[in-house]
């Protein structure tokens, strides 16, 4: 087999090696929305809910998950049949409207969090060197799309308020979480945090100036 003289960009093949794993995402998310007897959309909905006790507006969870607002709804009005979900005034405009999660949504979610799947498997079978470099450069790209505005603010520690990098001098836990008043490691740097608290555009840019170049 010969080596081609004129391979395409690096970064197209990156793109074409993320989109076989978007495949497999695809596959094993109906399967965890089936555990909670749902679609993925729904479930999507679920997860976007948690750790939000104020609840989002039909709005904000269009925009985080990427589809349309009348899918949205629809999705929205399904999970308050099974009362999953319940709208409230909001504390702070009494015309808008959020969507909470109940308590039977939270055990929905549950249900298909406990799912496992073939990625998860793969991603186990790395060395834990090479699970840490896979994470931050997840996060990295991540952020790169954030500040893009091709994603909206994710729940990172690299964008929460109590995040405070590099603030020990452990290699092993140089960072350090306010809101749990601990240290932490490379490897438990969270892309996903239900505590998380959105900081400020600027203490934003200075946390990943710091954590950057640690």
């Amino acid at each position: 087999m010969e080596t081609p003289k004129t391979p395409t960009a690096i970064e197209h093949r990156i793109r074409e090696g993320l989109s076989r794993l978007v495949s497999v995402f695809r596959s094993e998310d109906w399967v965890r929305a089936r555990a909670a007897g749902l679609n993925p959309t729904q479930h999507a909905i679920l997860e976007c809910l948690a750790g939000r006790a104020a609840g989002l507006t039909v709005k904000d969870i269009a925009f985080q998950l990427g589809v349309s607002q009348p899918t949205t709804t629809d999705s929205i009005a399904a999970l308050e049949r099974k009362a999953l979900v319940v709208k409230r005034p909001s504390e702070t405009d009494r015309r808008a409207v959020h969507v909470c999660l109940t308590e039977a949504g939270s055990a929905a979610l549950a249900l298909g969090d406990a799912v496992s799947g073939e990625v998860e498997h793969a991603t186990g079978m790395l060395s834990d060197a090479d699970k840490e470099h896979l994470l931050m450069t997840l996060v990295t790209m991540i952020k790169r799309l954030q500040d893009a505005g091709a994603i909206p603010i994710q729940r990172m520690c690299v964008s929460c308020r109590h995040f405070r990098p590099h603030a020990h001098a452990d290699a092993a836990n140089p960072h350090h979480c306010a809101f749990v008043d601990a240290a932490f490691g490379p490897r438990d740097i969270r892309i996903e945090c239900r505590d998380h608290a959105t900081a400020d555009p600027s203490l934003q840019a200075a946390t990943w100036g710091v954590f950057h170049k640690g």
